[in-house]
């Protein structure tokens, strides 16, 4: 079978969204810094273990995609976007429990803005998800 070469522009949108992914976790590093938090509470730990699980999946689906194996991409897509998924309800329960748990308001808004920031990570490894399938789309 005869695959079509992948088009510049996708591997420009794969490698543009990939690093927004590295720029959101470097970000999510640097709150920790500003705020000094020394470590990470269990809502944060279930948001690293869902992006790192995102980023396995897009690393699996690169392999795929070097091996010109697009057709399998797609399950591991949809893995991507099932822990963002879940990445969007971990953020509606941290933030639930901030408020409800937290008195210093100060704290709340350190957490806050790291539990969006790490959400926002997760939603950029959708991104990178939705450009797979468009590319899956367009080659397969």
């Amino acid at each position: 079978m005869f695959i079509t070469p992948i088009e510049r522009e996708d591997i420009l949108a794969l490698a543009m969204n990939m690093d927004d992914i590295l720029d959101g976790l470097e970000r999510t590093a640097a709150l920790f810094d500003m705020y000094s938090i020394t470590s990470a509470n269990e809502y944060m730990l279930q948001f690293v273990d869902a992006i790192q699980k995102c980023v396995e999946e897009i690393e699996k689906a690169i392999d795929l995609l070097s091996n010109k194996k697009l057709i399998q991409i797609r399950e591991h897509m949809i893995k991507v976007k099932d822990y963002e998924s879940k990445c969007d309800l971990i953020l509606r329960i941290s933030i639930k429990h901030l408020f409800h748990t937290e008195k210093d308001p100060i704290r709340i808004i350190q957490y806050k803005e790291i539990y969006e920031e790490l959400e926002t990570v997760a939603d950029y490894c959708q991104n990178v998800a939705n450009i797979f399938e468009a590319i899956i789309m367009k080659n397969a």
